[in-house]
């Protein structure tokens, strides 16, 4: 018989947990047979390692991993992967926007042969600001890095155990673990839900993180950069040129003198502005590549409390 492991990233989810678990239990655990959850708490300081414990005492099937410190929804999912025991794992966020049968949607899918399976979102119940820009960035990664990148984007996944070695032998920093699932292949097929918004808590998704989230997957899965600061050089070269032509012909053949000042300071504040820029690229691309050179884990497992025993 086959097992699944759930995985639930936690990071200040204290006013969450208990509902979500309760939640899954109602709707989902009884369905799935033999399964696990994995529990990991990506350095939370508030009362999350406290009710995840409280889970753990009322479900044998509950795993517990807490990290050193807060790395970030993708070290949290990592060591949840690398922690886990099924067959296959699905991902689980703990604000409870998705339906806890989604899991069950998910297994089924992978029963059928899928080793990757989506979960995309079709609907999403978030303000309209929100929901522009999440779709603004799924649509710039599916034009300049990956074209399978579902429309709605895709908040959870399952994975079957050889796509779990695959990701784990990666061990990518400052990445997208959306975009590398993407990338390893496999059979796959997509499951589609509505996404609710948030009603318990707040967010900890903030504008650094998500503006961070576009870098990473610009700098680790596309040349894009690269491309649109070499086209642009060339198209301003160009331009200079062009400039400089027409400026001799109208000195020598027309006789108008030299003049424009401030059209040539703007030119030379925005040519050094752009400079700067494409070094700051380089700069990115030059800091990755130093502490990708270090070799630094992507994540510090400070304890774990195995499933089915008490401590």
């Amino acid at each position: 018989m086959s097992k699944i492991s759930i995985i639930i990233p936690v990071y200040y989810n204290a006013d969450t947990l208990m509902l979500l678990y309760e939640d899954m239990k109602e709707k989902t655990l009884g369905d799935l047979g033999d399964y696990e959850i994995v529990m990991v708490d990506d350095g939370s300081k508030d009362d999350s390692w406290t009710v995840m414990n409280q889970i753990r005492d009322r479900d044998e099937n509950v795993k517990l991993v807490k990290l050193s410190r807060n790395f970030g929804e993708h070290a949290a999912l990592l060591a949840g992967f690398a922690n886990c025991s099924g067959d296959c794992a699905v991902t689980k966020q703990a604000d409870l926007q998705e339906d806890s049968e989604l899991i069950v949607r998910l297994y089924e899918k992978w029963k059928e042969g899928n080793k990757v399976v989506l979960a995309v979102r079709q609907e999403r119940d978030e303000p309209a600001v929100k929901k522009f820009f999440a779709n603004l960035y799924y649509s710039i990664v599916r034009k300049t890095i990956d074209k399978n990148m579902p429309k709605g984007g895709c908040d959870c996944y399952l994975l079957d155990r050889q796509a779990i070695d695959v990701l784990l032998k990666l061990d990518e920093k400052n990445s997208s673990l959306t975009l590398q699932v993407l990338w390893i292949g496999f059979k796959s097929d997509n499951v589609y839900f509505h996404r609710k918004d948030r009603e318990i808590g707040e967010s900890k998704w903030t504008l650094s993180k998500k503006i961070k989230l576009v870098i990473d997957s610009m700098m680790s899965f596309s040349y894009f950069p690269i491309k649109f600061m070499s086209s642009l050089g060339v198209i301003m070269a160009i331009l200079a040129f062009i400039w400089i032509i027409e400026v001799l012909i109208e000195f020598f053949w027309l006789g108008v003198p030299v003049q424009g000042w401030s059209t040539l300071m703007c030119l030379v504040l925005f040519s050094s502005g752009m400079i700067l820029l494409m070094l700051g690229v380089l700069g990115e691309y030059l800091w990755r590549t130093l502490d990708a050179t270090r070799n630094r884990p992507v994540y510090i497992v400070d304890s774990i409390k195995e499933a089915g025993t008490k401590e």
